[in-house]
């Protein structure tokens, strides 16, 4: 499992036989299974995840209502925002099929940035990268209908439609399951 870290590492930095054994050294690959929580709300997170294979969702609860905010598949990244600084999580994490995950610590980041300082330019730009999706998802939200949202999630994620509830769409979507059902007969019904 570690090959596929190993891969997506090299996209981004010249991963060297040195740090691909210290890595090799690290039992930092865990299997998780579907339903399990990877945090929860009020718990503080010291773990940070990697999917390699699987699927997991963050959420909130409000009003007793699950309010998805995101979606994360194969090579992405999952980064609580306490991750690291002692504080109360104000969401969930939770796998929505068996995942198989690199799971990073603060003291492990530490350990491999003193030893390969690369890989911390490397999580630098990853941050950048996430920071910048971040934004435009923000922006697509706010500047989109509900069916312009669907229809790029369509077309950028299509896998999400196979591997997730559609009640978990609609939230993610920001809007109910009866919408979205009307939203996908009305583009079926122009197609």
């Amino acid at each position: 499992m570690e090959k596929e870290i190993y891969d997506y590492l090299s996209k981004y930095i010249h991963v060297t036989k040195e740090l691909e054994e210290e890595l090799g050294k690290i039992d930092f690959i865990k299997r998780f299974r579907k339903g399990t929580m990877l945090l929860e709300e009020g718990k503080t997170s010291n773990e940070c995840y990697f999917i390699i294979k699987g699927c997991v969702r963050d959420f909130y609860l409000k009003d007793g209502e699950e309010k998805t905010t995101e979606f994360y598949t194969e090579e992405q990244a999952v980064v609580p925002s306490a991750y690291g600084k002692n504080a109360a999580s104000e969401y969930y994490i939770e796998c929505l099929e068996d995942v198989i995950a690199g799971v990073g610590t603060p003291q492990l980041e530490t350990e491999i940035y003193q030893k390969f300082p690369q890989v911390e330019s490397l999580n630098r730009a990853l941050g950048d990268a996430i920071m910048a999706k971040f934004q435009d998802t923000l922006a697509e939200f706010k500047m989109t209908s509900p069916e312009e949202r669907y229809l790029n999630l369509i077309k950028t994620r299509p896998d999400l439609l196979q591997r997730v509830p559609q009640h978990q769409i609609a939230s993610f979507l920001g809007i109910t399951p009866e919408s979205l059902s009307r939203i996908r007969k009305r583009i079926i019904k122009a197609k």
